[in-house]
């Protein structure tokens, strides 16, 4: 991506930041041509920004423009309406029991510290720990090829040349749930969150990547209330209500 920055009010949800510095593109990454919103709104921190530009929600806490220094996200299922980002609130009509905090490894993106994946109660990817970050601007869960790949292999997926790893419509209802281990809890996600079906077939939705950080998307985050505490610089996770 090429362009240059500027500036102007910038306003999100009511909230209003004047004289927010922003990326203005000139040519973008072939993946944008056809994206619906016109834009991205980088919530991460100012350490990873073009240019050591403040990011906007950092200028929101800065100036006092939320109650709180938090965002949170609720996905609905895939195919709703009603995903919701708020900023600067925790809204508790969108969980049920305890929000579990994970303490941030690295402030830059959400990274945190995984444990383990593990698939009945066997460990299959990430043994011996790994970093990832939570971050609702990736669709699929996505790991080092080699762990993706036994994720894969354990549900009976077949993967095509171009990565893309595919299984049976009629097994959906047969296959395991993956738990995902982050400072001690777990984390489980159902076959119904993790495939996607379409008009042809079905898809996993785990990707494989040569870096080795992981990335849990929107495939992991759909099935959690997600807390983003620049504060205590936590993430939160909290079942659905």
């Amino acid at each position: 991506m090429t362009g240059y920055l500027g500036y102007d009010t910038v306003t999100v949800g009511g909230i209003s930041v004047q004289n927010q510095i922003f990326g203005l593109s000139e040519s973008e990454a072939p993946f944008m041509a056809t994206m619906v919103a016109d834009g991205i709104l980088g919530l991460a921190y100012q350490t990873i920004a073009s240019d050591d530009a403040t990011p906007v929600f950092d200028n929101m806490m800065n100036q006092g423009l939320v109650s709180q220094d938090v965002f949170s996200v609720y996905l609905s299922s895939s195919g709703e309406q009603g995903s919701v980002l708020l900023l600067g609130e925790i809204d508790s009509s969108y969980y049920t029991g305890n929000i579990y905090w994970i303490p941030l490894s690295s402030e830059t993106y959400y990274q945190v510290t995984m444990d383990s994946v593990s698939i009945n109660g066997q460990i299959v990817a990430c043994s011996g720990g790994c970093q990832a970050i939570v971050d609702t601007g990736t669709s699929l869960i996505v790991g080092p090829t080699s762990d993706i790949s036994n994720i894969n292999a354990w549900l009976g997926a077949t993967t095509d040349q171009y990565g893309d790893a595919t299984v049976s419509c009629s097994n959906i209802q047969s296959m395991p749930e993956i738990t995902f281990t982050l400072n001690s809890y777990t984390f489980t996600i159902p076959a119904s969150s993790y495939i996607s079906q379409s008009y042809s077939s079905c898809r996993t939705g785990f990707g494989g990547s040569s870096d080795s950080l992981w990335i849990l998307g929107d495939v992991f985050i759909r099935n959690f209330y997600t807390i983003f505490n620049r504060q205590t610089n936590n993430v939160g996770l909290a079942q659905l209500a």
